[in-house]
């Protein structure tokens, strides 16, 4: 049974006003995420990942903004918020965060229960024995002593600040928790017995996550729906089950087929050559047709549309209702299939006249 609406995302754009020019860097995001349930959001460095988290907490960093659309937060808007209002109304009361490489973020001359103790007295006015009775309480959770409150940070291996930052992102049970690369240089076996911390956490609780990762085996284990992040957009939104069983869009289908199947006899993983492109000034059309391998002649002109299909939204030509458009010839300029060093060298739509003046 689908609980309740506890994060409703609509039209939502985020860009950085630069020196350079408008860095268009989450462009048109819309989702629902219910009470209980998960998120993975996965794509290459750079897609808008971190910037779709930090735009959920009204905490974008300058010379980044929020230019367009809603984010309702268990009955929030929180576009409409201003800082001292997002610092009292939803950071860790209704969304929390643990940011990537939060095993930096820990001041080293205060103890742990020092900065545990902070939201509790920040949001709550409670402090002294009874914080550290919570904040112990949440320690125990994430399966470490309590005694690791009087602890400094440089006392704890990398696996057990990470806990740390979890159990404290936990202290004011808020609705939403948004981990954003929350195993990044942690070793194998440390990142298993985390992953699966969550997994009983998000059950335990009852409540609902949100993770970011560009590694799509790790979100197979922890998410209900898939949200693939490609140059600003969610190109594919769905159950994580039905994507990974059968990708739509051609770049979720490439993202898979990278990662190695022990079951299965593969001669060689698949990759996609180039690079993404500069979100300054985009691609027109389609903004992975450079790199598509079944990029048609529309992609480069048109702007796809989001296709409903099974129950998944897809960003791509392939599934329009339009017949002329779905059908369309296939592309006759130069994609990264046909010259990678095309691609490398791609950034807006300079493509083939850049690579053109090197060689002069």
């Amino acid at each position: 049974m689908v609980g309740k609406a506890v994060l409703k995302v609509d039209e939502l754009s985020t860009h950085y006003l630069t020196g350079d020019g408008e860095v268009q860097a989450l462009d048109d995001a819309s989702f629902v995420l219910h009470k209980g349930e998960s998120i993975g959001v996965a794509g290459e460095s750079g897609c808008g990942k971190s910037t779709l988290a930090f735009s959920l907490l009204n905490l974008v960093p300058p010379p980044g903004q929020i230019v367009n659309g809603s984010i309702n937060l268990d009955g929030i808007e929180v576009t409409d918020l201003n800082e001292k209002q997002s610092r009292k109304k939803i950071r860790w009361k209704k969304v929390s965060m643990v940011f990537q490489g939060a095993m930096d973020i820990m001041t080293p001359v205060y103890t742990v229960g020092h900065q545990m103790v902070e939201p509790l007295k920040y949001h709550k006015g409670i402090e002294g024995k009874k914080a550290r009775a919570i904040c112990e309480k949440y320690l125990e959770l994430v399966n470490l002593e309590g005694g690791i409150f009087d602890r400094y940070p440089h006392e704890l291996s990398g696996g057990q600040k990470q806990r740390v930052i979890i159990a404290t992102a936990l202290l004011l049970e808020p609705d939403l928790v948004i981990l954003d690369e929350p195993t990044t240089a942690l070793d194998v076996v440390v990142e298993a017995r985390i992953m699966n911390d969550l997994k009983r956490l998000r059950r335990e609780l009852d409540i609902s996550m949100i993770f970011i990762t560009h590694d799509l085996s790790i979100l197979a284990e922890v998410s209900d729906n898939l949200a693939i992040m490609y140059a600003g957009w969610i190109v594919e939104f769905g159950s994580a089950k039905q994507i990974y069983k059968d990708p739509k869009h051609p770049y979720t289908e490439k993202l898979i087929a990278a990662i190695p199947d022990i079951r299965t006899d593969i001669e060689r993983l698949e990759y996609i050559p180039g690079v993404p492109p500069n979100l300054v000034n985009p691609p027109t059309g389609c903004r992975f047709h450079p790199r598509c391998h079944k990029a048609m002649e529309v992609c480069r002109e048109l702007e796809p549309e989001i296709y409903n299909i099974d129950g998944v939204k897809v960003k791509c030509h392939l599934f329009s209702e339009d017949k002329e458009i779905a059908e369309s010839e296939e592309a006759e300029y130069e994609t990264a299939y046909e010259d990678e060093s095309a691609s490398e060298a791609y950034e807006g739509e300079l493509g083939e006249e850049e690579v053109v003046t090197e060689e002069e």
